[in-house]
């Protein structure tokens, strides 16, 4: 199986998709995405134009879209320009690939997807995951859940009517070849959560209570939230006290005055872990579960794809003075 998060969502998908052309690569028998990019902002297409101005010296701020402090241990907050033009690049390939396969007939034989996606993501595109994915896939077993926005009244008149409509016109009418569940707000138009599903083939929705619902100041998941659970000890709106390092990123709550602070207020704002993680956890096993079995007679994986990895090198030998 394989598993992957954001870029690696599109190397993952990407692979899969050449598998089914090139007979020296083992397929995968399942992919999980989290936050795939399939597509990026339109802006990101034009970002290496932006960053022409850095060829002179006076201008080398241009080669990036952020320069941010760098607070974060385990990643840049800092992004360049080339890297949005690699993304950008990087969609085009994935999506010319699901054509190239989806016209030879070859996206038959593509192994099951599912994919954990927030309907409001600022980073990649949510309909593109929709439109250039899922709606090319056959009907092998495929699922999507997508995270709606905290839809409670305490939100209504703070989100952008872009966040609000954002699900409207995501999915095309059912049946589909996919299983579609979104995460909500149960109709009590409360914070509790529920889980609609429309499996693949049907057009009845089902509507299950989910045991964890939205935190009161969360009004949607992000980008970067979904693969954390919130006891994480540095990005979990309930960190595990017991690891430290050296910052909580995701309960700091700001407050003071307006052009004060060095980094962006939204950039503060952002969810960083996932309050739907458990849920998230056990998905994606009854998932992997319920796939049907390869048969006994399954081809081979091809000898390129068994062979093992070069050892790595013994450590060189250290010395070290005596101790008078």
């Amino acid at each position: 199986m394989s598993w992957a998060i954001f870029n690696g969502g599109a190397l993952a998908t990407l692979y899969a998709l050449d598998a089914l052309a090139d007979p020296k690569l083992a397929p995968p028998q399942a992919v999980v995405l989290i936050s795939p990019m399939i597509g990026v902002t339109r802006f990101a297409r034009f970002a290496g134009v932006a960053g022409w101005p850095a060829l002179f010296p006076a201008f080398a701020k241009a080669a990036w879209l952020g320069i941010e402090p760098e607070y974060n241990p385990f990643k840049y907050n800092s992004f360049p320009v080339q890297a949005a033009r690699e993304s950008y690049a990087l969609t085009r390939d994935v999506q010319r690939a699901v054509e190239a396969a989806q016209a030879s007939g070859r996206l038959d034989r593509i192994a099951p997807i599912l994919t954990f996606q927030s309907v409001v993501d600022f980073t990649v595109s949510t309909p593109a995951i929709v439109r250039a994915l899922y709606d090319a896939l056959p009907a092998n077993g495929s699922e999507i859940v997508i995270y709606d926005v905290n839809r409670n009244a305490n939100f209504d008149s703070l989100l952008r009517a872009s966040a609000q409509s954002a699900l409207t016109d995501l999915f095309a009418a059912p049946p589909r070849r996919y299983t579609t569940v979104v995460i909500a707000n149960a109709p009590n138009g409360s914070s509790d959560a529920v889980a609609r599903t429309v499996l693949a083939g049907a057009r009845d929705e089902t509507t299950t209570a989910l045991a964890s619902g939205f935190p009161p100041a969360v009004f949607s998941l992000s980008h970067i939230a979904l693969p954390f659970p919130p006891d994480d000890p540095l990005y979990g709106i309930a960190p595990d006290r017991q690891e430290d390092f050296g910052v909580r990123l995701g309960t700091l709550a700001l407050r003071g005055e307006r052009s004060t602070l060095v980094v962006a207020p939204d950039a503060m704002l952002r969810l960083t872990s996932n309050p739907f993680y458990g849920d998230l956890a056990d998905r994606i096993v009854r998932w992997v579960v319920a796939l049907p079995k390869p048969p006994a007679n399954a081809a081979a994986i091809p000898a390129a794809a068994k062979r093992p990895l070069p050892s790595a090198p013994p450590p060189p030998a250290m010395e070290f003075d005596a101790v008078p």
